[in-house]
């Protein structure tokens, strides 16, 4: 049996497509990969079908991997029933996932809810802001790796 996992940001070029990534790369590193479908959306359409940005592509290459695979998605009702757990990057994309479709509390959680240094549970959009934003991006959601699959792995599938 497998479980699913989807990371959303608000367009699924920058953010969400780091934590798709470097998720993915956790469970393979892990030899788990088997065990996990792991996706990416947006929760708006505004780059639908694009590349992750630029920015989270060579953020990502920086440390060996290669998200050029990704393509921004639109998340839609369904994915509500599609996923074992949905993944935000920040508050108002919790909002925003809760107004496509109900969730269960123990299904539905900020990235930075399983960051051991969070001070804020937001991961603030990099877009257009230079290579260090996506650098501390990168940080916040590597740092919230390992806590998230100890969760999944203790909560498991539905």
């Amino acid at each position: 049996m497998t479980t699913s996992v989807l990371f959303v940001c608000l367009g699924n070029i920058c953010r969400s497509p780091l934590a798709h990534g470097l998720f993915a790369h956790h469970v393979q590193t892990l030899g788990r990969a088997s065990e996990f479908v792991v996706d990416s959306a947006g929760t708006s359409g505004y780059h639908a079908g694009e590349l992750p940005d630029d920015g989270s592509i060579r953020e990502a290459a920086r440390h060996g991997l290669d998200i050029t695979d990704q393509r921004s998605r639109r998340l839609v009702a369904r994915d509500m029933d599609a996923f074992d757990f949905v993944i935000a990057m920040d508050t108002s994309n919790l909002r925003n996932i809760r107004r496509v479709g109900s969730l269960p509390p123990e299904r539905l959680f900020r990235i930075r809810d399983f960051d051991p240094e969070a001070l804020e549970f937001d991961v603030p959009d990099p877009y257009g802001g230079g290579p260090g934003g996506f650098r501390r991006v990168y940080e916040m959601l590597e740092r919230s790796m390992d806590p998230l699959l100890v969760h999944i792995d203790h909560h498991g599938p539905r």
